[in-house]
């Protein structure tokens, strides 16, 4: 890694760079070290370049959306970290197109707003929209893979290219930029016109089922395993007696089962020691191979 050519490089081109930045107010967790090079880019043209000079100076590249559904190292993450301020939106009769950096609230907001239903299901979904398409986020019986037309991307090369819904290979929780380097940087959506009041009425709704349901009063990564085929996580979970089983701060919740949370000051290792009993035991008792949704990052 030739960080110094990097950070030079960087700099000589007006992109913003801070070093040693704590990830830990950076995660819906709240756990996690500190990033070594932290990079802020306003457009795509800046995301390409970073990624460019990334790879020409053998520098480790992780894009950080809006921190939601990961598990950040104690160690922190060597290399850079980028993150993407693309906020645009743009409003085409029932198409909107957006950056990949737009949190999934606001999205769902300015759609509503304008008389669009489809994506009432990801109001309260924390998260950024590139985040959404990567993971295929999705709730009470829908997905992004319902509504997303087509994405934008950064691939190996650097190059900007455009995906469609069917080949983007959504799945539960994956898609095909899961297992790729490849950056997101906008997504497009086809939406149906509806009643602005019945929309809102379907978003408050879903938000209400999620305070009454999940654990929001506490720091977490949102759902800690997938569902398992046949079953589901969180009353496997509370069967084998494990709701407010803890190491150090990190809790099964006692609310919802299927959620690690964060009591205070839990660590990357506390999480990670409780994931690994509730997997082993579960196994153990049920034949149940739990996967966690968490994605680990860092050493």
């Amino acid at each position: 890694m030739e960080k110094n050519s990097f950070l030079k490089t960087l700099t000589e081109n007006n992109i913003e760079i801070k070093n040693n930045v704590c990830l830990k107010e950076l995660t819906t967790f709240k756990i996690g070290g500190e990033a070594e090079m932290f990079i802020t880019v306003k457009d795509e043209g800046q995301a390409v370049f970073v990624k460019k000079t990334a790879d020409k100076y053998n520098v480790p590249l992780f894009v950080l959306g809006k921190g939601s559904n990961l598990l950040v190292s104690d160690n922190g993450l060597k290399g850079a970290t980028l993150s993407l301020e693309l906020n645009h939106v743009i409003f085409n009769g029932n198409i909107v197109t957006c950056g990949a950096g737009l949190t999934l609230q606001k999205l769902c907001v300015l759609a509503m707003e304008k008389g669009l239903s489809g994506l009432e299901f990801a109001f309260g979904i924390p998260g950024s929209v590139g985040g959404a398409i990567y993971m295929n986020a999705g709730a009470y019986g829908g997905e992004m893979a319902d509504c997303v037309v087509s994405a934008k991307y950064i691939d190996d090369a650097g190059n900007i290219k455009t995906v469609s819904r069917e080949d983007m290979a959504l799945g539960y929780r994956t898609s095909i930029f899961k297992n790729s380097g490849y950056i997101i940087t906008e997504a497009t959506f086809l939406l149906k016109e509806g009643k602005r009041e019945e929309i809102l009425g379907k978003m408050n709704g879903f938000m209400g089922r999620r305070k009454e349901k999940q654990p929001l009063e506490f720091a977490s990564a949102g759902s800690t395993f997938k569902r398992p085929e046949g079953y589901f996580a969180g009353a496997l979970i509370e069967k084998n007696g494990l709701k407010g089983k803890r190491v150090g701060d990190a809790m099964v919740s006692e609310k919802h089962a299927g959620f690690v949370v964060n009591c205070g000051s839990a660590t990357s290792k506390d999480v990670k020691e409780l994931i690994e009993i509730i997997r082993k035991t579960v196994y153990e008792n049920d034949g149940v191979n739990l996967e966690p949704e968490v994605i680990f990052v860092g050493e």
